[in-house]
């Protein structure tokens, strides 16, 4: 069993307990090459405010086009945040986009390592 914060110590709250969850029945090698990766894959929900803003300042959507989300990228940019209301929906809810994505980042990184480890997949189900 891996020790979540030894490898990624910059996690916290639900994302935390998230990935212990996905890490439980990883070994210190696929612990370690999973939080590499993880790592350079993750968004900061930090990051994600001060993206966010930024559409106060003519800059709507950046965050949008950061989380992969590039079709409502270009919408706030054309409609300047959905008129800020969609910036400021996305303003109170920062953390929770960041956590989304991180979620689908720590999957799309755990199928990416289960095939340099073949066995993690046959002992461990992970959802």
């Amino acid at each position: 069993m891996a020790n979540v914060l030894r490898h990624l110590p910059e996690l916290e709250g639900m994302e935390l307990g998230y990935i212990q969850g996905l890490m439980k029945n990883m070994d210190d090698d696929q612990a370690s090459l999973f939080a590499q990766v993880y790592r350079a894959r993750r968004k900061d929900s930090q990051m994600i405010l001060i993206l966010t803003l930024l559409g106060f300042f003519g800059f709507a959507g950046l965050h949008r086009f950061i989380l992969g989300q590039i079709g409502l990228g270009i919408l706030y940019i054309l409609t300047l945040g959905l008129c800020f209301i969609g910036t400021i929906v996305d303003l109170v809810n920062y953390k929770s986009l960041a956590y989304e994505y991180n979620v689908k980042m720590a999957h799309e990184t755990l199928a990416m390592i289960s095939n340099h480890f073949p066995n993690m997949g046959s002992g461990s189900t992970f959802s």
